[in-house]
């Protein structure tokens, strides 16, 4: 199957803590990095998800936000620091590749907030990602 989701990070399911509806699902990433994804309950059961399980992680790039430095006292668990190796501006939207330990994350952002931002290549950035924006995918 070929997606359209361009942020696709190999790892491996280290824990799964399932709850009635949604379940979380700790994924060590191959390239280094802890990984959550909240995902259902039934996507557990039936994609087989257990310690030790490969998948990938899935995200779409509209839903990666980006800060210029560590955000303390928020709730998206994901946040990967990385470095700016492509900036692709437009007139409204912003094309953002940061290539951090785990690999390369592409985030979508509107013009305004790269500018605001100050983004350029080379320039240091936080990739934060909710934990239920993450999909899992397994082979």
């Amino acid at each position: 199957m070929t997606l359209s989701i361009r942020n696709q990070l190999p790892g491996t399911v280290t824990e799964v803590h399932p709850g009635e509806v949604m379940a979380t699902v700790k994924v060590r990433l191959d390239g280094g990095g802890e990984l959550t994804a909240a995902v259902t309950r039934e996507a557990v059961e039936q994609l087989v998800l257990a310690p030790g399980s490969p998948v990938r992680a899935l995200v779409k790039s509209t839903e990666v936000s980006l800060a210029t430095s560590r955000v303390e006292g928020l709730s998206i668990r994901n946040q990967f620091a990385g470095t700016i190796t492509q900036l692709s501006t437009g007139e409204a939207m912003a094309s953002v590749k940061v290539t951090m330990e785990a690999g390369q994350l592409t985030a979508v952002i509107t013009r305004d907030a790269a500018d605001d931002l100050g983004l350029f290549v080379g320039s240091d950035v936080i990739a934060l990602i909710k934990a239920t924006e993450v999909s899992l995918a397994t082979a």
